[in-house]
């Protein structure tokens, strides 16, 4: 057997065994949520139900927690990605030293522990009698978000050619216009992803969250509460929704993609 087919059978093993490892543990979830037990467990298996989908269209302080991470997560989205974006831009057009240490700075709260985060931002913030909230929640994820976001359009910036704005204004247009036409068109995918993943760190993000959450509740922090009095299936069924809601989702827009390109192409 020749060393590129080994090679070629390695890889596909190795990528077998990778998603395998990635997806069994939502499976496995999955499978749970059908299972008559008060447990969320797939052994013993007791006989299949859907009752626990009718447990959680009951769950009301669920579905409460839901919508507050939602409205958290739009929150830090419309914050967190307006700031990245600037802060992008303004470190692609410093030179020199200060480059390097505004980057850092720029950097530091995504390297900081999400308790340190939350623990200070709670002190600061309460010292100028702002309590605990969605409005706290929202400023203390942004504070780290805000350099994933920022990470991205740096990336998407490194391969934009500058000469393209010094042509648009040397035709003329000026430096809104130049922006608007020229460097956002094509920073749009690159902030498109940002606002995915800020939404997506901030609806699952639980250390700093329970800091500065105050009386609303998130939805990471009710299930972690949930962990020590007694989890459900009903949890099970809210993810397995959840899971095939993001699946449809990627699949119309995946075919909306799809025909885009076709139409272009003709």
């Amino acid at each position: 057997m020749k060393s590129e087919t080994i090679l070629r059978w390695g890889v596909r093993f190795y990528i077998g065994v990778f998603f395998l490892y990635l997806f069994t543990p939502l499976i496995i979830m999955g499978i749970a949520t059908f299972n008559d037990s008060r447990f969320p467990t797939v052994s013993p298996w007791k006989g299949a139900t859907m009752k626990w989908f009718g447990v959680l269209a009951e769950d009301g302080a669920m579905w409460d927690a839901l919508l507050t991470s939602v409205i958290v997560a739009i929150g830090v989205l419309l914050v967190a990605v307006p700031i990245g974006v600037c802060c992008a831009l303004f470190l692609s057009t410093v030179q020199g030293r200060g480059k390097s240490f505004l980057y850092s700075l720029m950097m530091s709260p995504l390297l900081t522990p999400g308790v340190i985060v939350g623990i200070s931002t709670l002190i600061f913030w309460k010292g100028l009698s702002v309590n605990g909230g969605i409005v706290l929640t929202v400023i203390a994820q942004t504070t780290f978000i805000a350099a994933y976001v920022m990470l991205m359009i740096l990336a998407r910036l490194q391969r934009f050619d500058r000469t393209l704005e010094q042509a648009a204004q040397s035709l003329g247009a000026t430096p809104w216009q130049t922006f608007r036409r020229v460097l956002l068109p094509y920073l749009k995918p690159a902030i498109i992803s940002a606002a995915v993943i800020a939404f997506l760190q901030s609806f699952e993000n639980y250390n700093t969250t329970l800091f500065v959450k105050g009386y609303d509740t998130t939805l990471t922090v009710y299930i972690a509460s949930k962990v020590r009095t007694g989890l459900t299936p009903a949890v099970n069924a809210l993810g397995l929704v959840m899971i095939v809601a993001t699946v449809l989702l990627a699949i119309v827009y995946e075919v909306k993609k799809r025909r885009e390109s076709r139409v272009v192409k003709l």
